[in-house]
This record gives structure tokens, C-alpha cells and sequence, in this order.
């Protein structure tokens, strides 16, 4: 499960102490709600599926896939095996392009073979970030997204998202967007309250953008 929302206000107050800009900034748009997100196969088989399409896209390919594979006795989508069992014509069928269908593949099969444990998976942030993204398709922010939202790691820093660029450069001040880089340096100062850094920074971004 992702970070309570108990646990994001105490990070955040934590965080206050550490850089001032952060409280001056939560008295002026509040705490944000959680983002949580189930741990395991079926999330990250998601996440694959709304890559570079609209939520409702995305919504509709899932359903299709969901009761086609239940429909043609294939089994449930939840179970790896069963997009292996597919293979690529069938998941072409229901809306998955070329390369989405070899990135499923690719997480089903790691998935399967207990290459990805997804029950277990190593309690050293960056060792997990290196075996989600060892999967076509997981990129480093997907594999950041899933640990924060899905299993609640603290400290995970998205810097190379783009709203948390903008709204670190305008809780710090700058005058231009700072880079992935220079957004991985600014977080060191906020560990290990990074991962409800990232929840205010989308917060933040979201409530200055209405």
C-alpha cells in the first residue's frame, strides 16, 4: 500500500523543519491526499497498458483485455501465465500495439519465472528500481511511481518527473525549471521524507495550475 495520509502530513511536517519553503508552501495549499496504488502484477501490467493514451483509452483496452482472455477460457488476467498462454496475435486483438505486447510479455514472463518478485522485492530502493525496469517497458519513472504509490517506500524521489521539476523550481525560487539533476541534488537535503516530497510537489503543481 502507498503512504497513509497520516504518514505524508508527518513526512511533510518533518520535511518543513528541514526546508522551510515546504511548510510556508503547505499553509498556503494544505496537505495532499494520498496516491495509492495495489501492489503487484496486475499494477504494473496497467501501468504498461496507459502508456501514451488517454485514461479512457486506456480503460477500454483493459476491459477488453480483461474479459476477452476470461472469455476464451485463457484464464484470469491477473495470472501472468495467461498472457503467455495469448501470445502476441490475441493481445493484438484486443488493442495492444507491437511494442506494448512485447513489453506485457516481458513482465509476465519475469513475473512467471520469479525474476521479478514482486512479493519480495529487495528493500534497497535503487536494487528494486533495477529489477522493475529490467522489464521492457519500465522505465525508471514507472519503476519510481509503482514503489512509491503501490508499496509505500518513503524515500523514493521521481526528480526525473516533470510537474515535481516545476514545482521544486517554484518552492525554491528559481527562475528556470531545474533538471532531473539538479532536482536529485535539492532531494538529498530531503531525506527520507523524499516520497512525500514528490505527493506535495504534484499537490503543489496541481493546485497552482487551477
Amino acid at each position: 500500500m502507498g503512504l497513509s495520509a497520516e504518514r505524508i502530513c508527518a513526512d511533510l511536517d518533518a520535511l518543513g523543519l528541514i526546508e522551510p519553503r515546504f511548510a510556508q508552501a503547505i499553509t498556503q495549499v494544505g496537505y495532499p491526499e494520498p496516491r495509492i496504488r495495489e501492489a503487484g502484477y496486475v499494477t504494473l501490467f496497467r501501468t504498461i497498458v496507459g502508456q501514451q493514451v488517454s485514461f479512457k483509452a486506456a480503460n477500454s483496452i483493459w476491459a477488453k483485455l480483461e474479459a476477452g482472455l476470461s472469455d476464451t477460457g485463457l484464464g484470469n488476467i491477473a495470472d501472468p501465465q495467461t498472457v503467455l498462454k495469448a501470445g502476441e496475435d490475441t493481445l493484438r486483438s484486443y488493442g495492444l500495439s507491437r511494442q506494448k505486447q512485447s513489453y506485457v510479455l516481458s513482465l509476465a514472463e519475469r513475473v512467471a519465472d520469479g525474476a521479478l518478485p514482486l512479493d519480495n522485492l529487495p528493500k534497497d530502493d535503487e536494487e528494486a528500481i533495477a529489477l522493475l525496469t529490467a522489464v521492457k517497458g519500465i522505465g525508471r519513472w514507472s519503476a519510481e511511481i509503482y514503489l512509491l504509490f503501490a508499496e509505500g517506500r518513503g524515500d523514493v524521489w521521481p526528480a526525473g518527473d516533470l510537474a515535481v521539476q516545476i514545482s521544486v523550481g517554484g518552492l525554491m525560487e528559481m527562475t528556470e525549471r531545474p533538471t532531473e539533476r539538479v532536482v536529485r541534488i535539492l532531494g538529498e537535503a530531503w531525506r527520507p521524507y523524499r516520497g512525500a516530497a514528490a505527493i506535495f510537489a504534484w499537490h503543489h503543481y496541481k493546485t497552482q495550475a487551477i
